[in-house]
């Protein structure tokens, strides 16, 4: 899946180098539909704010990283994501957020998915 607007900024999905798996849209398909459905309109608003937002919608988290979130009924639910020249939004890593305090092991599975992409850029997934 990929939301193209023009020219403008563009979102990927990260694939793993290894398992070959498209980690947030695996989170993502799991999800009941109004979730599926609300993440959707947040992607498409990160897209049209060139991956930049900040609180509520989103936050910066450290070495490039950026959450967003998206909060619906009670599930919190976050996406880390980079955006790289070529005016590229990359979905690293989803999870939903139980805690008051973002786990750090999230933030260690994004940072280790930036890695992998940094070393293995031909291996991003696009979707239609």
């Amino acid at each position: 899946m990929i939301y193209t607007n023009n020219g403008r900024y563009k979102i990927y999905y990260y694939q793993d180098s290894n398992t070959k798996r498209v980690l947030v849209l695996d989170y993502i398909k799991k999800l009941p539909e109004k979730d599926k459905v609300k993440i959707a309109a947040y992607i498409i608003f990160l897209r049209e704010q060139n991956g930049y937002i900040n609180e509520p919608y989103g936050r910066y988290i450290c070495s490039g990283i950026r959450e967003l979130r998206v909060e619906f009924s009670r599930n919190r639910h976050r996406i880390f994501y980079v955006t790289v020249e070529g005016k590229k939004i990359i979905l690293l890593y989803a999870f939903l957020k139980k805690t008051r305090k973002t786990p750090r092991i999230e933030i260690e599975h994004a940072l280790n998915n930036f890695r992998d992409y940094k070393l293995y850029k031909g291996l991003i997934k696009y979707e239609e």
